[in-house]
């Protein structure tokens, strides 16, 4: 089979102008999912480490159902399932940004667990010794320390909840591939466009992880 086929950086460059429109957008679901979802995660993270076991078990429920099923049914179920059950449709964009929010709010819990767990009892000991009650060793002694300790993972969740957002071209939202889709389908140059916007999401991945290594060594910096 002779294959004669040379890429075509005109047509790759070509596109950027038609891609650039979806970098708002993928943008938007991903940070306005990753807010709400944080919020999320430390309203189950507290709940896992709670040591009343009955409000354990709603934590755990949501961590086990949002991790163990994938990003893709979970907005393909916000966007055609659940208009079923209300009565009425849902815009895909805030699809896209319930989806980003109820599946990284489940990574999210768990690294809000794992990082208030890796506070040295001694130090709760110790704050509740000089007098302080058990919300103010929380708050001033155990949650910044475990902060800190958090944004690492919280990149890493970060970088994967906009990669995520890639996914959500199934449903209609303007973000970069779904851009990249419309444009392929007037010019036929597949492998150049999704070259760049494989590009666009490594040149945002990139520099969100330059500013968080930039967060975590003025973190470090403060202990």
């Amino acid at each position: 089979m002779d294959v004669n086929f040379q890429f075509d950086w005109s047509a790759a460059f070509g596109s950027i102008p038609y891609l650039l429109p979806g970098i708002p957008w993928t943008l938007l679901i991903s940070f306005g999912g990753l807010a709400i979802g944080f919020f999320i995660g430390i309203f189950f993270g507290l709940l896992r480490i709670s040591p009343v076991r009955w409000l354990r078990w709603p934590a755990i429920f949501y961590v086990e159902v949002f991790r163990g099923t994938p990003i893709l049914v979970q907005v393909l179920f916000i966007f055609y399932g659940l208009p079923q059950l209300l009565g009425s449709p849902i815009n895909a964009l805030v699809a896209g940004i319930a989806a980003i929010a109820i599946n990284s709010g489940a990574y999210i819990s768990e690294i809000v667990r794992g990082g208030v767990q890796s506070i040295e009892r001694g130090q709760r000991e110790a704050s509740l010794s000089l007098g302080l009650s058990r919300t103010q060793a929380f708050r001033y002694v155990i949650w910044p320390q475990a902060l800190r300790r958090m944004i690492p993972p919280l990149g890493n969740q970060g970088i994967i909840s906009i990669k995520d957002t890639s996914l959500f071209s199934v449903i209609g939202v303007g973000e970069l591939v779904r851009q990249g889709q419309i444009y392929i389908a007037t010019t036929f140059t597949a492998l150049e466009v999704y070259f760049m916007v494989a590009l666009m999401y490594l040149a945002i991945t990139w520099t969100l992880s330059l500013i968080l290594r930039q967060i975590e060594r003025r973190g470090l910096a403060g202990q």
